[in-house]
Parts: C-alpha cells; structure tokens; sequence
C-alpha cells in the first residue's frame, strides 16, 4: 500500500505540516503554528524551534491516528532550516520516514 505523505508548507510567519492519504484525498492529520495547543510555547522559541514543535504535535497526532511510516514531501523547499527542524521534531515523536 502507498505510503500517507507529510506535506510541509511554510509561509514567512507560519508553519504547517499535514499526512494526507493521497489515495482517498484527505488529510489524516494536521499541525501548524496556528495550533492552539502551541501557542504558550511558541512565545518562548525561534522560528526553528516553532517547527520542530509543529513536527512533533503532528508526530504524536499522526502516532495517536495509527501512523507511523510516512513519505516526507518537503515541497520543493530545502531540506534545511525549519523544514529540517520539523521533520527531526516528527521523527522524535516517533514518526518514520
């Protein structure tokens, strides 16, 4: 079966990551800096330091939904700076790709 992938979108203030299931067309589950959930601790944090708590709110949603393998798209963006920042907060939530 493919593989849900975690599409990664980043705009000048905010994160987002999503694991969409491309066969069915939607999104599994989602985190972004928007989340309340992280607002307290995004005061605290730089803009790396806020994707790599968007990384792991979705690694442990995505673990909660029964996921653990994904594809990382990183969309056409680097693999570097926030985007790398998020992909280790996922995979230190236990996400697998």
């Amino acid at each position: 079966p493919e593989m849900p992938r975690l599409s990664v979108y980043r705009s000048n203030k905010h994160m987002q990551a999503q694991i969409i299931d491309d066969i069915k067309g939607v999104t599994l589950v989602a985190a972004s800096t928007l989340d309340a959930e992280l607002k307290g601790q995004l005061e605290e944090v730089d803009k790396k330091g806020a994707a790599k708590l968007v990384g792991k709110l979705l690694g442990e949603r995505a673990l909660q939904a029964g996921i653990k393998n994904v594809v990382f798209d990183r969309g056409g963006d680097v693999y570097t700076g926030r985007v790398a920042s998020l992909a280790d907060g996922a995979r230190e939530a236990g996400l697998e790709f």
